[in-house]
């Protein structure tokens, strides 16, 4: 289980990433604002997903009671 979780975060982590170079590539090349505005917005539900994945971990598998 943790190992899956761990796996689902850097996945996350990794669409974060290219989603937020596909949102900065648009808006250097001077591409339609809709579609870098379309991908900040799936950037940041994303991040959403990516840290409530890393208190699920915290949460689970942090040890550290008491």
């Amino acid at each position: 289980m943790e190992t899956a979780l761990n796996i689902a975060i850097a996945l996350v982590l990794l669409f974060v990433v290219i989603v937020l170079g596909m949102g900065l590539w648009n808006m250097l090349k001077g591409g339609p604002g809709n579609t870098s505005q379309r991908l900040m917005r799936l950037r940041v539900i994303g991040q959403a997903v990516a840290l409530i994945l890393l208190m699920a971990a915290l949460f689970f598998f942090g040890g550290g009671r008491g």
